[in-house]
């Protein structure tokens, strides 16, 4: 048997439109977290992976640098997870590994659910110098998630490394899209 040598994770189709029609800029946190939850909603509408979007933005600006939806599904891969796509997408878009010396400014990433534990590990490494969160991880383990072992004192660990989150953003219409989700019958990924 051979063993692969690649691996490629691409956005849906659906994506392109979409970006086309964004904003040119996003100015607020309610803006940004907006379309997160779009993205979000989308990807449960399209069937094309789990209930959560997420956006890399320059921080004072607001200019989209990628958008990112959950492909764990449709991808066979258990880390396609929406930030880890927006903030890998932001890495080839600036062509740089660390998104704090890409030269745009600071960057924000947008998320429509606070990080569960794999993509609280993948934020300090991506360079973004700030988190917007929408639903919480009691609202992803109510849909029934398993978001996993995250520290108790999460946000203040990033704080002390110079990554400000906000939380809640719009909490309500997030937790929405992890609820229709779970009511609709979809799968519940967990291991």
């Amino acid at each position: 048997m051979k063993l692969p040598q690649s691996l490629r994770l691409d956005l849906p189709a659906w994506i392109g439109l979409f970006c086309e029609q964004l904003p040119k800029m996003l100015e607020s946190p309610e803006d940004r977290m907006a379309v997160a939850i779009s993205l979000s909603r989308q990807n449960v509408i399209h069937d094309s992976g789990g209930p959560f979007g997420a956006l890399v933005v320059e921080r004072e600006a607001g200019k989209v640098i990628a958008v990112g939806v959950n492909r764990v599904e449709p991808a066979n891969c258990s880390s396609a997870h929406a930030e880890i796509m927006a903030l890998s997408l932001a890495q080839q878009a600036l062509a740089s590994w660390n998104l704090d010396g890409a030269g745009r400014g600071e960057l924000e990433l947008v998320t429509s659910c606070e990080p569960c534990a794999m993509c609280l590990g993948a934020i300090p490494w991506s360079g973004v110098r700030s988190v917007l969160c929408g639903a919480t991880k009691t609202d992803a383990e109510a849909a029934g998630f398993d978001e996993g072992d995250r520290p108790e004192g999460w946000v203040e660990c990033l704080a002390a490394r110079g990554i400000a989150v906000t939380r809640s953003v719009q909490r309500e219409q997030a937790a929405r899209v992890l609820n229709q989700y779970a009511r609709n019958g979809r799968t519940i990924y967990s291991p």
